[in-house]
Order: structure tokens, then C-alpha cells, then sequence
């Protein structure tokens, strides 16, 4: 190698790229256009007089052995960079400044921002930014601070406490379902028109229970949206299997199936990672949001619906 790349900016490029496996998915990461991304890599790769790339059919790039050594090393910076940052944010007892919290649409729209608004107002010198993503955003990269995950962490550097049990069951409107009944089972299930997810959807537990549960040609609309599902629900396109949380609360809903089903319980966790759990901006999200969170836990369980009925007697 004639010369080795010293600004940190290319090597995040060849980083990114071989993250990505392509220019596209590097360029959006790095927050640069696709041509900019391209003419840095050339430049990169003139300089040095050597491919760090293989470009494959389909926009793809495969790292040559140079170029997996490169990204490797960037790597390792990135990684020491990171952790001296978590380290000095760690120390960090402000109650001012930016935190950045991840989580899913469906918490956002149902759940969680009447707790942000309580946050707002008791610290008012946080900027909060909540990054709406259904994807596993990295903490260890500080793509966030804070998530809200439906799964418990596996990862040894992330720390946090379970806030809850989610339930699930199948939901439809009312005025829908006086025509054809109540399903009593889910083998019931494939003698109304259902709301589905996109096909092949793969890694959604619901998704892939509901595939089992019912032949295709029982599904009528498909969404990889479950805030538009529940929409299609109220709007009598058909049936929708949907967390309790965002389907109890619906008055036009009501349970097709009434008990949750077992096989899609979920747990709701907030994690940060564990150099992080000292800063004051995160402990207090913790002790406000989570704790609001917590005290919801009756409406994440499914559970609401039964305390309702035993105090109407």
C-alpha cells in the first residue's frame, strides 16, 4: 500500500460501505448524497492506487481484502471514539442538553407521548428527539440513548428494567361483525375477510401466527403499518390481530377473540447502555417515563377491559 488513509472522514467512508454493501446505504448514514459518496471513494482509491471495493451486480460492494482491513481498523476507532464519548456523557449531571429516545410507532402513537409531554414540562432544559424506527437502532453507536423495546436485551453492555407484558389478540368493528358473528376460535378466523401484513414479512411474531392461522386467499388487505391496521379495523375493511394496548381503547372495537393470545406475548423494556445509566438526563427519563410506562402496565397486559367489567358489577 502505498499510502494509508489518515483522514478519519474516508475511513468512516469504507467503513460505512462495508456496513451498508453498497454507496446508497453508506451515503444516507453519513448524511451525503450518493455522487459525493462515489466521487470520495474513487479519490480514496486513486490515491492509494488500489480497489478496496469489488462492485458486484445490483449496486452491490463487496470489501477486497484491503478494503475489509480498512474498515476493520475504522472499526476499531470508531468503537474507542464511542466509548470515550459514553464515558464523558456518563458523567455528565446536567438536566440540559439533547437525549435521544427509539422507539415504535405504535408505542409513540398510543403510549408514549403524553410522557414525554410530562417530561418536557418538569425539565424543560432537555431536547428531546425520539426516533420513530421498528429497527434495533444501535446504543453502542449512540444512534439513541434511551430505546423502548418489545424483546429483553441480550446484549452484555445494555442495562434496563422490564416495564411490562404486552398482549395480543384479534380485534374487529363492531358494525363489521354483526353480519357474519363472532369467531369463537382462531380456526373460526378464515370465514371473515382479515388485515394482514405485507407478504413474506418475516421476524413479526403476529405476522407469522396469522399466516399459520389462516389460508391467504382469507386475506383481503395487507399493511406493514400497524397504525394503518388498526385503521383498516375501524373502517370495516376486515379483522386485525393488534396489540391490547392500541385495540381496547378503541371504542368501535371490540375483542374477536377474547382472551390474548399466548403465543404473541411480548415484554416492553427500557434500556440504555450501561455507561450511560449515571447521566442525569437518562436517569430521569427512566424514573418519569419509565415509571409512567410501568403504571400502564394494566393496559399493556390486556388487562384493562377485565377491570372495567368487574367494577360495572
Amino acid at each position: 500500500m502505498q499510502e494509508m488513509a489518515s483522514d478519519w472522514n474516508e475511513l468512516k467512508l469504507v467503513l460505512a460501505i462495508a456496513r451498508a454493501r453498497g454507496l446508497s446505504g453508506a451515503a444516507r448514514a453519513l448524511g451525503i448524497d450518493h455522487s459525493t459518496a462515489y466521487r470520495r471513494l474513487q479519490g480514496i482509491e486513486n490515491r492509494l492506487g488500489l480497489q478496496l471495493f469489488e462492485r458486484l451486480p445490483g449496486s452491490a460492494y463487496e470489501p477486497t481484502s484491503v478494503g475489509a482491513r480498512m474498515a476493520a481498523a475504522a472499526e476499531r476507532m470508531e468503537d474507542e471514539a464511542l466509548a470515550l464519548a459514553r464515558e464523558i456523557a456518563g458523567r455528565d449531571h446536567s438536566l440540559a442538553g439533547r437525549l435521544r429516545v427509539t422507539s415504535s410507532e405504535t408505542l409513540a402513537y398510543r403510549m408514549l407521548t403524553p410522557h414525554l409531554a410530562a417530561f418536557r414540562r418538569a425539565h424543560p432544559g432537555i431536547v428531546l428527539e425520539l426516533a420513530i424506527d421498528n429497527r434495533m437502532l444501535s446504543l453502542a453507536r449512540r444512534e439513541a440513548e434511551i430505546a423502548l423495546r418489545p424483546v429483553r436485551p441480550k446484549e452484555a453492555d445494555l442495562w434496563g428494567r422490564k416495564l411490562a407484558d404486552i398482549a395480543w389478540t384479534v380485534y374487529g368493528a363492531k358494525a363489521s361483525l354483526e353480519p357474519r358473528g363472532t369467531p369463537a376460535e382462531p380456526c373460526d378466523l378464515e370465514t371473515h375477510p382479515l388485515i394482514a401484513w405485507e407478504e413474506g414479512t418475516a421476524g413479526i411474531a403476529a405476522a407469522e401466527w396469522l399466516s399459520s392461522a389462516v389460508p391467504a386467499s382469507a386475506i383481503v388487505y395487507r399493511t406493514n403499518s400497524l397504525i394503518n391496521q388498526l385503521n383498516a379495523v375501524k373502517a370495516g375493511i376486515g379483522l386485525a390481530v393488534l396489540p391490547c394496548f392500541l385495540g381496547d381503547p378503541e371504542p368501535g372495537l371490540v375483542r374477536v377473540l377474547h382472551e390474548s393470545v399466548p403465543e404473541l406475548a411480548r415484554e416492553l423494556w427500557i434500556i440504555t447502555h450501561v455507561d450511560l445509566r449515571r447521566t442525569a438526563r437518562v436517569r430521569a427519563f427512566f424514573e418519569l417515563v419509565g415509571e409512567g410506562l410501568w403504571r400502564d402496565r394494566i393496559l399493556f397486559e390486556g388487562r384493562s377491559l377485565e377491570l372495567c367489567a368487574q367494577s360495572a358489577e
